[in-house]
């Protein structure tokens, strides 16, 4: 049985500060290779927790915040081999010594939270930090928690909330109705509810294509879940559950920033390894925007011929235009002939980036949007949510200095380099190396004049 104490964790060296340069104005051309999901690695290694038994991984992108999972993992007792030349991890957790995930490892990104349900469901008892991460607005755990304690978990927070622990002598099945499709609480749960005794029903799940391929792989390890890819899935618990041999899907997510590179530069790029069906919402204002556009099963090739048009997005839930490429979007829409207008109705915060794509020229106007119901007391569900960016285009960008304020935000800064007359200097790059596997060098093939100081 593992104990509650907490694993010492080693010091780790931090790298030094480093920052990307950028000579802007080639269009982008020839063939990248996408790599596999981030937001799919990381719950599939949490899933090891699981079993007893051992567990593969393949096509992991080598990433900082894989990284510190694999290191969560082995804190808390398990046996993790990477191999980086295949792409491969190996996981056992047959020993697993603790059951409280330690601070320092926690408060890098939020992601570390899934470790709760599987240590919660097969040994009884979690601790943690409250997750850290990027700094996009609130995101609480809340929705995980209600959820353990609807199946059964004691779960207590100490003073100020830093910090949560769960116990219980056996999860039971339970109707679970989320305030939100949170896809770390739909995988968190989705995750518990499999060695619960009964069935449980978690009622406006997630639908990303990551909690799918997570929910696939649970079943392959035998696990008992249907409705997978809708609102409400449904998961008979199981005794037990076995190791499994997986390939993590495609990154939709890095695939989308480097489609929006081909099309913002004027160039001609062919994505390989990726899946059409998951960038339908990317393509479809892609085109609208004026990008030419062509998929198979595994590839797609973006180019733009002539200006862009400006268009309206507004980010959602899956298969809502993603939360996680609106950055990148942004810095197409700077060069778009009109008025463009976002609107970002997941994060409160996400549009901090601005001032950075300001600070190169861009023309940008933001607006927080929060209704006010008859009571005075803000209305989050509204449509009218979120908010708001009016982008007027197109401006002539001019290389200046600017920072990676988180993954995506760095992303779309570094894209708005690529058309920027002169020199642009990005800093606090370590931010893309979480969500990023060999950015600089990808792009660098691609015929950008960018430079990494690290290289």
């Amino acid at each position: 049985m593992a104990t509650t104490l907490q694993a010492p964790v080693q010091n780790e060296t931090i790298p030094a500060e480093r920052v990307i340069r950028i000579e802007g104005g080639v269009p982008l051309s020839g063939t990248v290779t996408i790599g596999g999901a981030k937001n799919a690695a990381l719950p599939a290694l949490a899933a090891t927790l699981l079993t007893a038994e051992e567990c593969i991984l393949n096509n992991v992108p080598d990433l900082a915040d894989i990284g510190t999972m694999a290191s969560l993992l082995r804190s808390l007792g398990a046996a993790v081999e990477v191999d980086w030349a295949k792409r491969r991890m190996r996981v056992r957790a047959e020993s697993i010594e603790w059951t409280a995930a330690p601070a320092e490892i926690v408060r890098r990104m939020r992601a570390s939270f899934l470790v709760a349900g599987p240590l919660l469901t097969r040994f009884g008892e979690m601790s943690a930090s409250t997750p850290g991460g990027c700094q996009l607005g609130a995101r609480p755990v809340d929705v995980d928690v209600r959820g353990f304690r609807q199946m059964g978990a004691e779960v207590s927070f100490d003073e100020g909330g830093r910090s949560v622990a769960a116990k219980t002598v056996g999860l039971r099945g339970a109707r679970i109705y989320m305030d939100y499709p949170s896809h770390t609480g739909t995988e968190n749960l989705l995750m518990a509810a499999t060695l619960a005794a009964g069935k449980t029903q978690i009622v406006n799940a997630s639908c990303e294509p990551e909690i799918v391929f997570l929910g696939g792989m649970l079943n392959r390890m035998g696990a008992r879940i249907s409705g997978l890819g809708s609102p409400i899935v449904t998961v008979e618990g199981v005794d037990r559950l076995h190791g499994v041999s997986e390939t993590i899907l495609p990154d939709r997510l890095e695939g989308g920033t480097f489609a929006i590179a081909a099309a913002i530069t004027g160039g001609e790029v062919e994505l390989r390894n990726v899946r059409h069906v998951d960038m339908l919402p990317l393509t479809a204002k892609l085109r609208e925007a004026g990008a030419e556009v062509w998929t198979d099963e595994e590839r797609m090739l973006v180019r733009t011929r002539g200006g862009l048009r400006a268009v309206e997005i507004q980010t959602l839930p899956y298969p809502g235009f993603p939360t996680d490429l609106q950055a990148a979007f942004a810095a197409l829409m700077t060069q778009a002939h009109g008025v463009s207008r976002l609107h970002e109705r997941v994060f409160e915060d996400r549009l901090r980036y601005t001032d950075q794509l300001r600070a190169l020229g861009a023309r940008i106007e933001v607006e927080k949007v929060v209704p006010l119901g008859a009571d005075g007391a803000p209305v989050a569900g509204s449509a009218r949510y979120g908010t708001k960016a009016e982008i007027s285009g197109p401006a002539a960008l001019r290389g200046g200095s600017v920072r990676c304020l988180d993954i995506r935000a760095g992303a779309g800064v570094v894209l708005a380099g690529l058309v920027a007359e002169g020199v642009t200097t990005v800093g606090d790059v370590h931010h893309l190396d979480r969500g990023y596997e060999a950015f600089v060098p990808k792009l660098r093939d691609l015929g950008a004049r960018i430079e990494d100081s690290a290289a």
